[in-house]
């Protein structure tokens, strides 16, 4: 049974008659009265009782005609959601975030989003840079807010950079150099006090790199895994720190965010996803956050 009979059965029952149901319909009457004629065939039962003047349900067609509008009702509501789904409009999408990075933006492009896409099914977890490439290649992660990915997971997953964030330079605030822009160089006598390579490899590696093109090496006394310890650590004068721009929101006060002048250096956070696993609402959420990179960079630098 093909629902373009159920379609014409229920259009001849709402209009009382073939000839208002086919233009209704924009088919001719001949065509409506031969589906009919069909659908009663494979019933095996009269559905329409059929006059010169007037055409009426029979009695198994007004039962009929009940079960056909939900039958109808059903394949609509089906089409409609296979329609929305290719759309990106309904489904699920698991995120993971960098808290170090992307504390600063993401909540709102979150929170836009699902306004937008009220169907979507959207989660949302902090998780560590290596971590995050391993979800998106198992699965079990569809788009990361990351640093740069580092091999091997480069050459398996793409990404797109969002924003590059200068690094600059954390001092206690009594340091004798805590009042203005400084040259990396000159922090080349002090204690550094850094999270530890395996939280963020591509920071802790920019910093290093960064330290070597003024000349020194960075005395790293401490480690710590967790970024808000890094900066009491400063605060309590254990060392200096570099950190990406954007985490001089974090409100210590007794602490000195001062620019670099030269080398200057940067890191960046990126977007990040499987291509194997690029679905409608993935796709659409890229290009969401990709239509929020305005918004993104202008809360960095503010």
């Amino acid at each position: 049974m093909e629902l373009r009979h159920l379609r014409y059965f229920c259009a001849v029952a709402d209009w009382q008659g073939f000839n208002r149901a086919a233009n209704a319909l924009r088919i001719s009457q001949s065509a409506i009265s031969e589906q009919i004629l069909d659908l009663e065939g494979e019933i095996g039962a009269q559905l329409l009782n059929r006059s010169q003047h007037r055409v009426s349900l029979t009695p198994a067609g007004e039962s009929f005609l009940e079960d056909a509008r939900k039958v109808l009702a059903d394949a609509d509501r089906a089409v409609d959601r296979a329609r929305r789904s290719a759309r990106g409009e309904i489904g699920s999408l698991r995120t993971a975030f960098l808290v170090w990075g992307a504390s600063t933006f993401l909540p709102r492009v979150i929170r836009e989003f699902r306004q937008q896409n009220p169907g979507v099914r959207l989660s949302l977890m902090e998780m560590l840079p290596a971590a995050q490439s391993e979800a998106l290649l198992s699965g079990s992660l569809d788009v990361g807010f990351t640093r740069q990915l580092q091999p091997p997971y480069v050459t398996r997953l793409r990404s797109e950079t969002l924003y590059r964030d200068p690094l600059i330079a954390v001092l206690p605030s009594e340091h004798t150099l805590a009042q203005g822009p400084l040259a990396l160089r000159q922090l080349a006598n002090e204690s550094f006090v850094l999270c530890e390579r395996e939280i963020s490899p591509v920071l802790f590696d920019r910093i290093t790199s960064l330290c070597e093109q003024a000349g020194f090496s960075p005395r790293i006394i401490q480690t710590s895994n967790v970024l808000s310890s890094v900066l009491a650590l400063v605060e309590s004068g254990e060392g200096v720190t570099l950190i990406p721009s954007s985490l001089r929101q974090v409100r210590f006060s007794d602490l000195a965010f001062c620019p670099l002048t030269e080398p200057r250096g940067t890191v960046e956070l990126v977007m990040a996803w499987s291509p194997e696993r690029e679905g409608a609402v993935q796709k659409a959420f890229l290009d969401f956050v990709r239509s929020r990179k305005k918004f993104i960079r202008s809360s960095i630098r503010s």
